[in-house]
């Protein structure tokens, strides 16, 4: 919960940044490239809305990619979807800002990315996503190329297997909690082997986007879509098909990194949240079923090893499932009669795991796990150490909201985003 007096004592700061992001990019200043991994029409229909607020901000950006990197059914189409509505709204738009890239050049920085979850080794395929990150990243110029990745590291991790010198080139920011695990071995791979990659991992940060408790009475995530959206331009209409006008957006406040504060200070005020280094990644290895009593960090790394019959299976091949509130996560065979399986957490949680496997030794095996916040814990000798440019939510007590860890870092200057964001929809109410 947000004291209401953090609000009026922040009324500074909130002027202060409202003057600053509602501004176009100075003449002749170059504007940041961007890639946006989205699992846009996946298992979240968020990525809608943030697809929708992105391209009525993309005056401000050179968007070099739009890549669909779903869990679920979302492809690239979905994208697309959301560019011809766009068009629809385009010349509207260009009364304002110049600098509104055609409908033609987003098609063409559209790109179809991996559809499947990376197996235990973190990456898999090369996809048309990830070639597209390979190319853009490996352009001549002194800019850094921004990745904004909104769901999974698939394409990401695959990108960096593939070419490796990329890692210098490019700066992330990464959505994680429940994307983390849905992309545990990604995120594996990528800490372990491209730990001086600049990354920003917010795992909890983003939620105070959408954590509306002391909101002003036309901010609240349900009354935003009546009082500033409904009936304003195709992309307007279209609002209300996903969660029905109610705002969520989650993977927003990257964008919104972006465009307020400087982003090559994470340390620094945002809109888009504030952050600290993460120095270890915290790595809990379990060689047999875990109990009640092994407490990790919420967001770690957990891997269960459990062993079984020295079977001729393919290493990296699918073999047993591990089931967790309700939902299944893949098992691997990696030789030797060693079987494993990987999870994070997306919050503090206290649960029993299942496995499942036509392999008798590991049909039926249980345990337990408890995860605590702040997120990281101690280091322990088996963390995976992180160079000196990764980032993730600050653990100053002061910056949680109930267990989201740094998500006030967002939520004082939500009004003030809201409110400039709410300055563009007028200008698609324009006859």
């Amino acid at each position: 919960m947000i004291p209401r007096s953090t609000y009026f004592n922040l009324g500074f700061l909130v002027c202060l940044f409202s003057s600053i992001c509602c501004q176009n990019v100075p003449e002749g200043e170059e504007k940041l490239r961007v890639i946006i991994s989205t699992d846009i029409g996946g298992t979240d229909p968020d990525d809608f809305q943030s697809m929708i607020h992105l391209l009525m901000y993309s005056d401000r950006l050179q968007i070099e990619g739009l890549i669909s990197s779903p869990y679920g059914p979302g492809r690239k189409k979905d994208i697309l979807d959301m560019i011809d509505l766009y068009g629809q709204d385009l010349p509207k738009l260009k009364r304002h800002s110049a600098e509104f890239p055609s409908v033609e050049d987003l098609k063409f920085a559209c790109k179809q990315g991996a559809i499947q979850a990376a197996p235990y080794r973190g990456y898999s395929q090369s996809s048309e996503g990830s070639e597209w990150i390979v190319e853009c990243a490996q352009r001549t110029g002194d800019q850094p190329l921004w990745i904004l990745v909104w769901g999974g590291l698939e394409d990401l991790a695959q990108a960096l297997h593939d070419a490796p010198e990329i890692e210098s080139k490019i700066k992330v920011y990464w959505i994680g909690g429940p994307n983390k695990k849905w992309s545990v071995n990604a995120y594996s791979y990528i800490a372990t082997q491209h730990p001086d990659l600049w990354f920003i991992e917010a795992n909890a940060t983003y939620r105070g986007w959408f954590l509306d408790e002391y909101a002003r009475s036309d901010l609240t995530n349900r009354a935003f879509y009546r009082t500033y959206i409904q009936g304003h331009g195709a992309m307007g209409v279209a609002f209300k098909d996903y969660y029905n006008g109610e705002i969520k957006m989650g993977d927003t406040p990257s964008l919104m990194y972006l465009l307020n504060g400087n982003p090559d200070d994470p340390t620094g005020p945002s809109w888009g949240g504030s952050f600290e280094k993460l120095r270890h990644s915290p790595y809990h290895l379990f060689t047999d079923q875990s109990s009640v009593e092994d407490t990790v960090a919420a967001y770690a790394t957990l891997e269960w090893r459990f062993k079984g019959p020295n079977q001729k299976i393919p290493v990296d091949s699918v073999c047993f499932e591990l089931e967790i509130w309700n939902q299944k996560w893949p098992g691997y065979a990696i030789g030797n009669g060693t079987y494993v399986v990987r999870y994070s957490s997306k919050r503090p949680e206290s649960e029993q795991y299942h496995v499942s496997s036509k392999i008798k030794e590991l049909e039926g095996l249980s345990g337990f796990y408890r995860s605590t916040i702040p997120w990281p814990s101690e280091q322990d000798e088996d963390d995976w150490v992180l160079g000196d440019h990764w980032y993730t939510d600050v653990r100053e007590p002061d910056m949680f909201i109930g267990f989201q860890q740094g998500a006030k870092t967002v939520a004082r200057y939500r009004e003030a985003f809201l409110l400039d964001w709410a300055k563009r929809w007028t200008w698609l109410a324009e006859h």
